[in-house]
């Protein structure tokens, strides 16, 4: 925890990790571990506390060796989230936020994995496990069970509950360029962009990045996406500075009349009346 404190200038700031660290070790936030992040960051066990039940990523029972959460946001419960849920509950025998008499699968509907082009989507210890069906979602949280090692649809290998906290805690376990970091859904645009020959508004030097085939891995889906965000950015600017006229931008162009904004208003408080 001093570790994680000594990488923010405010002590304060490693609050969020220092919790993280926690369910690392005891398996969720314990009243102990409220104790030790109030005293290390010399704040109150109410100040830790809020924070704690603030996030839903924080929990205040034990979770299992696999935290599965199901998506039943609107999206999802439409493509099956709520029938891949239903199944889950049956096939273990818990509710939602309960966890198997082995200790080896916590259940929980969670509002939304920011995955709706992936619908339904279903999440362990936070890797991704996209378009699942109830079949799949009965057979991922069977192997799970039985310890036969499980790849995330985008992301690394599935870890333990435990070792995926230690790593949102800031404790790098080496697999953060393991596994694919986008998917088709996520990639389509570009891909015809490139088929098609399209370019931003403005055209330009700029030209869809070569997507013909599926990254990866992350850093390559990074590289592809920072090169797509930086010709967009070119050509927007282009764009503004053809429409402006003289390069100024839109809202200054040379041809105002002077005292008027763009649109004809006047630059006084009448005019600002006016508008209002």
């Amino acid at each position: 925890m001093r570790e994680i404190i000594a990488r923010y200038p405010e002590a304060r700031s490693a609050l969020l990790p220092m919790l993280h660290l926690v369910q690392s070790e005891e398996g969720h936030v314990s009243p102990e571990g409220i104790e030790v992040c109030a005293e290390l960051l010399d704040i109150t066990a109410a100040e830790v506390a809020a924070v704690a039940t603030f996030y839903t990523m924080y929990k205040r029972r034990p979770v299992g060796d696999y935290h599965v959460g199901v998506c039943t946001n609107t999206l999802c419960a439409v493509m099956g989230g709520d029938a891949i849920f239903s199944s889950l509950k049956d096939h273990l025998g818990i509710g939602n936020d309960e966890t198997t008499e082995d200790g080896s699968i916590t259940l929980e509907h969670v509002e939304c994995n920011a995955a709706c082009d992936f619908a339904p989507v279903v999440m362990v210890n936070w890797e991704f496990f996209d378009n699942m069906t109830p079949q799949r979602a009965r057979k991922l949280v069977d192997d799970l069970r039985a310890g036969v090692e499980v790849e995330a649809d985008r992301g690394a290998r599935v870890c333990t509950w435990r070792q995926a906290e230690r790593v949102l805690a800031g404790f790098p376990d080496g697999r953060a360029d393991e596994g694919p970091a986008s998917g088709e859904a996520s990639l389509v645009g570009l891909r015809l962009a490139h088929e098609r020959g399209w370019s931003a508004v403005g055209g330009g030097e700029g030209t869809a990045p070569d997507l013909t085939t599926r990254p990866s891995t992350p850093a390559e889906a990074t590289r592809a996406a920072e090169q797509s965000d930086t010709q967009r950015a070119h050509s927007e600017s282009r764009a503004a500075e053809v429409g402006s006229g003289t390069g100024a931008g839109p809202d200054k162009r040379a041809d105002a009349p002077e005292g008027k904004r763009p649109g004809g208003a006047a630059s006084n408080g009448e005019g600002e009346k006016g508008q209002r």
